[in-house]
């Protein structure tokens, strides 16, 4: 366990006083939320998930990757207090564990947190921060916090919450949810033993209101929001609603079974996770059906202006659910550069830490805190995947700058394992999971011009150091390689 004089001096969050919706009382036993939602706050860019990267590397990462390709955006891990458990060899998930609201985490202090974000915004990297309103801390954790904060379930005196600021369900002898049916157990009792805030109290949604702000208040510019089904909608409203300045919201709702609570009663408040999309998108480069993806939005949940799409996340990577993940490599990337190429919903695209075992830690120090994910040179540092890196991942966030709210529109297909499509008057791409190179005329409706293919070089000052085609009279004749992608676009013409 860590003791205080191994963590940087603590940077207290003041708690906001600002305003929201008084308390409301709780569900009853089965009923789903009556609350009328409002209008959505989210974005659609391109998001990526650098997970539990360290502070300092995500800056690192926005001056020197991520703003130079013009990549939108950047969602960080929680960045608050959480608990610290070396004898389980300081899991991932742990982090998912808060004791308080203060910025000292195994990834850095609240200075190199705040520096992060002045960091990305001079880079021009909006960051989004993966945010815990649901729980603390779980009843076999008590013990002292990454920031130094002593704490027990139930009793978080840092924040401060105590036992009148929880729910205790009364179900099941452990208070933990057991029927995903109920729709009041899933919200009043304990997910995973996690202490269950009772977020329809004032207190409690003015620490978690202030918090927020405050983030906001450092630059922060959106939230994805964990387990955010376990929250009633009209709790989440009032939350939402005591922030200033318009910030853009995603939240995790996991796609139940029948009875179960559904992503469509939040997608009023923000965007909402599609989980269908990885199941579906994803199974598909896996088995190099492309050509049935021309109208794979029938089978989404979600309409495309609710959904935040991805082939996998933190946790379908390490649950098995993903169809594809960083370990399978060039169809992998081929996914990702689609989910950031097609119109469908906002891309979120993750990229992390490599492992074998699924509840491991990302690559730390002997002391538990996280080594940095860049090293002195730059290059992706030992333990650290750095997908995002791939040429057409990276690169293909400014084609989704560039495509804008465009329609899909010329599609092609040959059938089976080679597809294509534009964007409008903005942009064009194709996707070959053939092994061998494809090379054809397509039509485009591109106006007429010479653009660099950004899925296979870089568009610097306008050149390009790798493949460039002309577009003529709507046609474009190009070659798209084995098992890869080509991306052309308004912004990168030469």
């Amino acid at each position: 366990m860590r003791t205080k004089n191994l963590i940087p001096p603590m940077v207290v969050i003041t708690v906001l006083a600002t305003g929201f919706t008084a308390g409301v009382a709780q569900s009853e036993p089965g009923q789903p939320s009556t609350v009328e939602a409002t209008a959505p706050i989210a974005g659609d860019e391109a998001i990526l998930h650098l997970f539990q990267w360290p502070w300092k590397s995500v800056a690192s990462e926005c001056t020197n990757v991520l703003g130079p390709a013009k990549f939108p955006a950047v969602e960080v891990s929680a960045p608050q207090e959480h608990v610290v458990l070396p004898d389980k060899q300081y899991p991932w998930w742990q982090d998912y564990q808060p004791v308080s609201y203060q910025l000292e985490s195994r990834r850095g202090s609240a200075k190199d947190f705040a520096d992060m974000v002045s960091a990305c915004d001079d880079a021009g990297v909006e960051v989004y921060v993966d945010t815990i309103v649901n729980h603390m801390a779980g009843g076999a954790s008590t013990g002292t916090g990454s920031g130094g904060s002593e704490y027990s379930q139930y009793d978080y005196p840092a924040v401060p919450y105590g036992n009148n600021d929880f729910h205790h369900c009364g179900r099941n002898g452990n208070d933990d949810i057991q029927n995903w049916q109920d729709q009041w157990e899933v919200r009043n009792c304990e997910l995973l033993d996690l202490s269950d805030l009772a977020t329809e109290t004032e207190h409690v949604r003015k620490q978690l209101t202030g918090y927020m702000q405050d983030l906001i208040d450092l630059g922060v510019d959106g939230f994805r929001i964990d387990a955010a089904k376990h929250v009633p909608v009209a709790d989440l409203e009032a939350i939402y609603g005591g922030l200033t300045g318009d910030p853009k919201i995603f939240q995790e709702v996991i796609e139940g079974g029948n009875g179960e609570i559904s992503p469509n009663e939040y997608k009023g408040l923000g965007r909402v996770t599609e989980f269908r999309y990885g199941d579906q998108v994803g199974a598909r480069f896996k088995d190099g059906q492309l050509s049935a993806l021309k109208d794979f939005q029938s089978q989404m949940l979600l309409d495309s202006s609710a959904a935040t799409t991805f082939i996998d996340n933190h946790d379908t990577q390490r649950s098995g659910r993903a169809q594809l993940t960083y370990k399978n490599g060039a169809r992998y990337y081929m996914a990702e550069a689609f989910a950031l190429a097609h119109g469908y919903g906002s891309p979120h695209i993750l990229s992390g830490f490599a492992f074998d075992n699924a509840d491991a830690g990302p690559p730390a120090e002997s002391d538990g805190t996280t080594k940095q994910a860049v090293a002195d040179d730059g290059a992706c540092a030992s333990g650290w995947e750095c997908s995002h890196r791939q040429r057409a991942v990276l690169n293909l966030g400014a084609f989704r700058t560039a495509a804008g709210d465009a329609a899909v529109t010329d599609w092609w297909s040959n059938g089976s394992d080679q597809i294509a499509f534009g964007r409008g008057d903005r942009a064009f791409a194709a996707f070959n999971a053939s092994g061998s190179a494809l090379t054809t005329e397509f039509a485009t409706a591109l106006p007429d011009g010479e653009y660099c293919d950004v899925a296979n070089g870089d568009h610097t000052d306008g050149a390009c150091d790798g493949p460039a085609y002309t577009v003529s009279g709507g046609k474009l004749t190009a070659t798209v390689p084995a098992n890869g992608v080509l991306a052309v676009h308004v912004n990168a013409a030469i």
